[in-house]
């Protein structure tokens, strides 16, 4: 599975249910400008994609604050989307959600991110997408896997951290927290010790 990193991001135009409800479609690089959440789960109407895709909606103004844009994306049609979103969360729907569902019927936007399984469905892939349409972060969960949205804010704030002040962030870091923050020298000395 070849990566994404450091390369454009596959732009798509695609039909998607927006936060109001209404149907529109979205084109990936209308969002130059802003980061972009992109994430993949498998179908609606399945049991772990609620959880993950309410959990995102439940934190939108965290993302808001970073100007970042969340964008879900499924194999299902942007009607399937609909009426999920029209169901009772304590029916296994999702209810109001604040971030456009994208509809991928024919699987164009799965192959592009390489997260199709199957030719079906689409593992429970992550891409963070910087201001001019880089890829800077990717991860691929397995089916059963959720992920941990925390951890999605966590990397919008090291990569923003990062390019406003041009130093690394090393495991564990968080925004805000003491700890270790190498500058420049430091983080140079660090890869010339373990390469």
């Amino acid at each position: 599975m070849p990566t994404l990193v450091s390369k454009e991001a596959p732009n798509f135009k695609a039909n998607s249910v927006m936060p109001d409800g209404s149907f529109q479609e979205l084109e990936l690089s209308s969002f130059r400008g802003k980061y972009v959440v992109l994430f993949f789960y498998p179908l609606d109407f399945t049991f772990v994609c609620p959880t993950e895709i309410i959990a995102f909606s439940d934190k939108i103004e965290e993302f808001k604050k970073r100007n970042t844009e969340v964008l879900g994306v499924s194999i299902d049609s942007h009607f399937s989307h609909l009426a999920w979103r029209n169901t009772d969360r304590k029916k296994g729907g999702l209810g109001e959600i604040g971030y456009p569902l994208v509809a991928d019927l024919n699987k164009n936007i799965s192959r592009d991110y390489d997260v199709l399984f199957n030719d079906a469905i689409a593992f429970r892939g992550l891409f963070l997408i910087d201001k001019e349409g880089i890829v800077q972060h990717q991860l691929i969960n397995n089916l059963p896997l959720g992920r941990n949205i925390d951890e999605a804010l966590r990397i919008i704030d090291a990569l923003q951290h990062h390019e406003q002040h041009g130093e690394v962030c090393p495991a564990n870091w968080e925004k805000g927290k003491d700890g270790m923050k190498p500058g420049p020298q430091e983080s140079q000395e660090y890869f010339e010790k373990h390469n």
